[in-house]
């Protein structure tokens, strides 16, 4: 392989994993973060790989956003505050802590008021969206304003709480389906969001839950979270025999998406979680029509997060089973690999 693996020196405590280009993930000697005042300094304990993350690595790209420069990886971080923000704002040292990784854009554009995760300009920490791009948490210590940080309930720990923001981003597509209550759901594409999806659709009240992916793992993850049944994606009869009320297509390409139109019941809503690649796609628009269907897009999430660490501290969010492996950052390199093979992983925790 191409990728290039660079040990951090020992001058200092912090290390962190860099993408300089597509195929070249390092792991790098940082120099200590000096916060601002609305800043603490986080300690990380852990970050999950994203699919982002892993397109970056591989390709240098995630859709429109390019890499132009090196730049830290991963949003999906927890830790605990080591420094408190010296303006006063934020929780005090010690506090555990999940990190909602979005700055609310300002650029001119309308948007709902009550939706900031749709506002221009919108920054995600490990983002090539923007140049400079937006430095990722992926390494020992960052630097954050206080008002990303969600201290995390009594009792919750600091691995479960590492599956909080993908869990957000499904719950949020969750939501754009309006009320689950005792309907049927169908979730395309069993990978991480897609398990979390199905639990997020048991914690909703779904009344019979369909997972369908390629990979066996994928499915066995779902039936752990909370899926009824589980189908092969290649078996497009028994997919569109469904009938679901909900569909949340978590696959992010345009088979996927396919097999969400076949498998929704007609008046149906599919929820498009998985971001399809650049540029125009094949779709079965025509069906959707007779079908009457609602596609809805879903983006990110608004402050699910916070919904999101109750359920997961309560036990009502089953979220456990989907974090398949944790590699210590040393091993980097290797934990992308098996994050970037379905058939060997789901969810892959960095251990910092």
């Amino acid at each position: 392989m191409s990728d290039t693996t660079k040990s951090a020196s020992t001058g200092t405590d912090n290390v962190g994993v860099v993408v300089h280009a597509a195929q070249d993930l390092r792991i790098e000697a940082l120099p200590m973060p000096t916060p601002t005042a609305e800043q603490a300094l986080i300690e990380v304990a852990y970050g999950g790989i994203c699919g982002s993350d892993l397109h970056y690595w591989r390709h240098g790209a995630v859709g429109e956003s390019i890499l132009r420069e090196p730049m830290l990886l991963g949003h999906e971080i927890v830790g605990s505050v080591r420094t408190p923000a010296t303006d006063g704002s934020g929780p005090a040292a010690g506090t555990p802590i999940a990190v909602h990784p979005a700055t609310t854009g300002t650029l001119p554009g309308r948007y709902p008021a009550d939706r900031p995760n749709l506002a221009p300009g919108t920054t995600y920490l490990g983002s090539a969206a923007l140049l400079p791009h937006t430095q990722g948490g992926f390494a020992r210590y960052v630097a954050l304003p206080t008002r990303m940080l969600r201290p995390l309930p009594a009792g919750l720990s600091l691995r479960d709480a590492a599956l909080a923001e993908p869990a957000a981003v499904a719950l949020h597509g969750v939501h754009r389906a309006g009320n689950v209550t005792g309907k049927r759901a169908l979730v395309i594409g069993a990978g991480p969001i897609g398990a979390l999806a199905v639990a997020a659709l048991r914690h909703g009240g779904a009344a019979h839950i369909t997972a369908v992916d390629l990979q066996e793992l994928s499915l066995q993850v779902a039936q752990q979270v909370g899926a009824d049944a589980t189908l092969h994606a290649g078996d497009a009869d028994a997919i569109a025999a469904t009938e679901a009320d909900v569909v949340i297509e978590s696959s992010g390409n345009h088979h996927g998406l396919a097999s969400a139109i076949r498998g929704a019941a007609r008046g149906g809503t599919v929820v498009m979680v998985g971001l399809l690649p650049t540029g125009p796609q094949p779709a079965l628009m025509s069906l959707a029509i007779t079908k009457e269907l609602d596609l809805r897009g879903s983006f990110r999430f608004v402050d699910e997060i916070t919904d999101v660490l109750d359920a997961i501290a309560d036990g009502s969010l089953k979220v456990q089973p989907v974090a398949t492996h944790e590699y210590d950052v040393a091993d980097a390199l290797t934990a992308f690999e098996v994050a970037g093979d379905a058939s060997r992983s789901s969810k892959v925790l960095l251990r910092f």
